[in-house]
């Protein structure tokens, strides 16, 4: 789609699923950082290139689910994000506030295959009456290299892209940090909960992949004993 042609369509049709005011009529960059040494797996604070924070991101134990909340700047709930349990496709629910009733569900995200070497994730939000058939949003590239794309539908259109961003002063100060372009009137908000989701299935694959290979080496050594 042509710049000019995605401007007038986004201008008319701007993506605010969390609120309207988590978009901008200019292209925004944000960081996301995580303190590796200092905060628990899965929490994450979201900054301008100025610094300013915009939101943050907590991990809360639930029982068996893993869960996420994303708060604004002055520690206010906007959604709560919960993973679904025994789901062949590894899913997530994202739910206005911190309520998880099914009346508060804004979208959906889960993997388009059971096994996946490169990240494809789709994007239903809740009044897609299309029983899942055709997506949203969809979410590809390569999460180790941090570089996914997030398109508008099953299209060339891009809404959102993330890259590696590392500096001197984060490597001393112990941060993993990434840049998130959000481009003209899509809802930051709803980008940042797709990064923090993209995370949690990527962290959630590498440990089963860990674990896999734990568990054939003690095999092994069981065998050669």
């Amino acid at each position: 789609m042509a710049e000019s042609s995605y401007a007038t369509t986004m201008a008319s049709n701007p993506i605010a699923v969390i609120g309207s005011q988590y978009c901008a009529a200019n292209q925004v960059d944000l960081v996301i950082s995580r303190k590796v040494k200092t905060l628990r797996y899965g929490e994450f604070v979201v900054s301008d290139m100025n610094g300013n924070f915009i939101f943050k991101v907590k991990g809360i134990a639930f029982g068996w689910h893993d869960k996420r909340v994303i708060l604004d700047a002055a520690d206010k709930p906007l959604i709560t994000l919960k993973q679904k349990i025994l789901s062949n496709h590894s899913r997530w629910n994202i739910y206005r506030g911190e309520n998880t009733d099914d009346k508060e569900a804004l979208f959906t995200v889960k993997t388009t295959s059971i096994f996946q070497w490169k990240t494809k994730l789709a994007v239903f939000l809740a009044n897609n009456n299309s029983k899942e058939k055709n997506c949203d949003y969809l979410i590809k590239g390569s999460w180790s290299e941090r570089s996914c794309v997030i398109y508008a539908g099953d299209s060339s259109t891009i809404v959102a892209q993330m890259h590696k961003k590392i500096t001197g002063k984060s490597l001393l100060i112990g941060k993993d940090n990434f840049m998130v372009t959000v481009y003209p009137n899509v809802d930051q908000a709803f980008i940042v909960s797709l990064i923090v989701i993209l995370d949690a299935i990527n962290a959630a694959a590498t440990a089963g992949a860990s674990g896999a290979g734990a568990g054939a080496g003690a095999a092994a050594a069981a065998i050669s004993c």
